[in-house]
């Protein structure tokens, strides 16, 4: 028996990939599965979003790019990191079209140039002429989710590079939190990651945007054990009973992606909220129970009530990460992709 199991509802993501295609109007979805879908699995996950509207898939890497394409032999992918040389063979024979962020063009490939505006990360400090094997022109975003007005000098520093060539090259600068607020970054497409999979790119409520999650984090109690004041669960002694108090034992940990700082978070025991305490190992964590709990309870670690975005406030942190940490682990935990 697995320990914990992963649900992707596919039917979720089709229905955010059909929520931002029509948000877009004249833009085109390019759907981001870049982190195996950020954890979502990039091949279902990929098909699902183009099946609802998507035209496009963005991945990171060369490598990510070449597992798509076996599958999916004439969809166009994009890879947006850095490449080397010796990654030009493989994108040319595999139709993979790379984004180029320094002097270097890669040979007989379709590119994009980046323009860096302010990100401070991977892009050109000015925009070239652009040659022949050119097809796109874009940017990414610093502080869409945020600085409102830094967002606005970015993207008036890339209108004022490429504005000349609208119509010419398809221009794209929005990521999920831009193409949700801000329509005039649409531009010709918009990159969409964290919405495509119900995630709140504001970290707050992805239904205000109509938006589904699509994961689901099951898992249940392995073991129950009442502790005496002043005894203690968990490494560091970091939750010692005031009184006496029963705690459930979770057979998940930080090795599943459940991370050490989750701890004060809340899961759901049999659908009743249940706060982590002590710290998060390895292979366990314990709850706080209230009312008879029995070994075998389900715990729900994620799903309905219960979001990414609420551990991620609990952690300090942004549900990206804590999604693209959530993975199978063999002989541990499973995955599986369902509405398919």
């Amino acid at each position: 028996m697995r320990r914990s199991h992963v649900t992707i509802d596919l039917g979720a993501v089709r229905h955010n990939a059909r929520v931002l295609a029509d948000l877009l109007g004249r833009s085109e979805l390019w759907a981001v599965v870049k982190a195996d879908g950020y954890g979502h699995g990039a091949l279902d996950v990929a098909r699902a979003a183009l099946d609802g509207g998507a035209t496009a898939l963005c991945v990171a890497t060369v490598g990510e790019g070449l597992a798509l394409r076996t599958e999916l032999p004439a969809v166009r992918i994009v890879v947006l990191g850095p490449t080397r040389p010796e990654d030009d063979a493989l994108a040319r024979d595999a139709s993979l079209e790379l984004t180029v962020h320094d002097e270097r063009l890669p040979d007989g490939v379709r590119v994009h140039l980046k323009l860096d505006t302010g990100m401070g990360r991977w892009g050109l400090s000015e925009l070239p002429v652009p040659g022949p094997s050119v097809v796109g022109l874009m940017t990414h975003f610093a502080t869409a989710d945020g600085d409102r007005a830094f967002l606005e000098e970015q993207f008036e520093r890339f209108q004022r590079a490429t504005s000349a060539y609208s119509g010419i090259f398809l221009r794209h600068a929005a990521n999920s939190a831009a193409a949700l607020a801000r329509p005039e970054t649409r531009l010709d497409a918009a990159r969409c990651g964290i919405a495509l999979y119900g995630i709140d790119p504001f970290g707050e409520n992805a239904a205000r945007h109509g938006l589904r999650p699509a994961l689901r984090w099951e898992s249940h109690v392995a073991q129950v054990r009442t502790l005496a004041p002043g005894e203690s669960t968990g490494y560091g002694r970091e939750f010692v009973a005031s009184e006496t108090t029963r705690i459930g034992v979770v057979p998940v940990g930080y090795a599943d992606g459940f991370r050490r700082d989750l701890t004060g978070t809340e899961v759901l025991v049999e659908g009743t909220p249940a706060r982590v305490v002590g710290a998060v190992s390895m292979d366990a964590l314990a709850v706080l129970l209230d009312g008879r709990v029995d070994v075998g309870s389900p715990v729900t670690l994620v799903g309905p009530g219960l979001t990414l975005e609420s551990h991620a406030r609990a952690a300090g942190t942004i549900a990206y990460e804590l999604a693209c940490g959530i993975r199978p682990v063999p002989g541990r935990s499973t995955r599986v992709a369902i509405g398919g």
